[in-house]
């Protein structure tokens, strides 16, 4: 079954440009011009990932994310202005996955949409192995891989799939100090840039998911000027 995505952007430009470089590829398409029509779009029928504009009318990008990753842990990149800049941050620390400035390459677009479906279908895979593997406990840390489920003091942690790469390279070597450039192969791949502070932003994220179930949660240091790491037990 070929993957779907769903564009969501007020510039119809953009959206039958890109629709048709998807499509050329293999992709189903779906697109909305506005963010109430793509949030009751979305949540009738999931597609497996969506990539948001930031400014579009009736529903901007960023309160259509907060909408969705109520309901969902798709994979959504933000589509943002060159001088948008809090925008960017604001967006991953909402939960988005990743961002492109716009103008953009639509050759990068697709190596990122690419980049985030094979991990999302890696996880999908693995969930059809042996239920005992792809555990990692880690004193009240529960990462099950096959499920894409974490657990912390007993208490569900919903993280999208970039945040649950991130926890899963730091947690697998407690102690030990993981770089940026680390961090980004583990939750991006390898060949694929994005720039430091999207790693911070990411971490910032996950932080405070963990913090809202437990407020004294500090498993994840920051070693500034070198990367994190996840403190031993």
């Amino acid at each position: 079954m070929p993957h779907t995505i769903a564009l969501v952007d007020d510039d119809r430009n953009i959206l039958t440009s890109v629709s048709m470089t998807l499509e050329q590829e293999g992709f189903t398409v779906r697109t909305y011009t506005d963010g109430e029509s793509a949030l009751q779009g979305l949540l009738a029928r999931p597609v497996d990932l969506a990539v948001l504009d930031i400014k579009m009318p009736r529903m901007d990008g960023m309160e259509l994310l907060q909408r969705l990753r109520q309901r969902s842990a798709m994979p959504v990149i933000f589509l943002t202005s060159k001088d948008e800049e809090v925008d960017e941050l604001m967006g991953l620390r909402l939960g988005a996955d990743d961002y492109i400035t716009k103008p953009f390459s639509q050759r990068l677009l697709l190596e990122r949409i690419r980049a985030l479906l094979r991990r999302k279908d890696a996880a999908r895979a693995e969930a059809s192995g042996q239920p005992s593997g792809g555990v990692i406990v880690r004193g009240d840390l529960v990462l099950d891989e096959t499920k894409h489920t974490c657990v912390w003091k007993g208490k569900d942690i919903q993280l999208t799939v970039t945040e649950f790469l991130l926890v899963k390279a730091l947690a697998l070597r407690p102690g030990m100090v993981k770089n940026r450039d680390q961090l980004i192969d583990a939750a991006y791949g390898e060949n694929i840039y994005v720039d430091d502070r999207t790693i911070d932003s990411h971490v910032k994220r996950v932080r405070k998911k963990f913090r809202q179930g437990d407020e004294e949660f500090n498993q994840i240091e920051t070693l500034y000027g070198i990367g994190y790491r996840y403190k031993e037990a």
